[in-house]
């Protein structure tokens, strides 16, 4: 999955839209996604500007939005490989809006240069309720381990199905 087809299933923009391709997806199970950490990023400029490092809470939703994709395809498998005009027009998709995390930990910082390799499994689905676990890696090195509650929502709505 390309990054305009990203671009199309996920409602986040530049520069909030933090996942850049899908490598591999398996709908109802696990996705991999790339992130390219470039020093062009607007936070670096504050974060810290003589010792650029990736804020921890963008790494969270560059997991995180990995999984509203995994989410996504989970129950619209046209998204898995559609390419972007042949998807609708954003406002009758459904979105995955964060409700939890729990046991982040971060393992390395995360610098210009690097690349994100993002990891997110479904633990459980309950309704419109899904738990995910979730690991992004540099060079082979976790970065960043956590799990997260995502519901299913109508984006018109805003509220579960």
């Amino acid at each position: 999955m390309d990054h305009p087809t990203v671009a199309a299933v996920l409602p986040h923009r530049y520069p909030f839209l933090l996942v850049d391709r899908v490598v591999e997806i398996s709908a109802g199970k696990r996705i991999v996604a790339l992130k390219n950490v470039t020093i062009n990023e607007p936070f670096f400029v504050g974060h810290f500007p003589d010792r650029p490092l990736m804020p921890g809470v963008l790494i969270c939703e560059a997991v995180v939005q990995t999984g509203g994709i995994l989410a996504r395809s989970s129950v619209d498998p046209a998204a898995e490989t559609a390419v972007p005009s042949q998807l609708p027009a954003q406002s009758p998709h459904r979105l995955a809006m964060l409700t939890g995390l729990d046991r982040v930990r971060f393992r390395r910082q995360v610098v210009p240069g690097d690349q994100l390799l993002m990891e997110v499994e479904i633990l459980r689905r309950r309704g419109t309720f899904w738990k995910m676990q979730g690991t992004a890696r540099v060079d082979g090195q976790v970065a960043a381990e956590l799990e997260f509650t995502v519901v299913d929502v109508d984006q018109e709505s805003e509220t579960p199905a």
